[in-house]
C-alpha cells in the first residue's frame, strides 16, 4: 500500500515548471546557434 501511495504522489507535476524548462531550453539553443552573430553585434 505504501509503495502505491509513493508513486501516486509523483503524478502531480507542476505544468508551469515544465513550460519554464522548455522555454529555457529554447533560449539556450537559440543563443548557442546564434552566439557568433550576437557577439559580432556587441563587439
Amino acid at each position: 500500500m505504501k509503495f502505491k501511495r509513493k508513486f501516486g504522489d509523483q503524478k502531480k507535476t507542476n505544468p508551469q515548471r515544465g513550460l519554464f524548462l522548455i522555454v529555457l531550453l529554447v533560449v539556450i539553443l537559440y543563443l548557442f546557434f546564434n552566439a557568433e552573430n550576437i557577439l559580432g553585434k556587441l563587439l
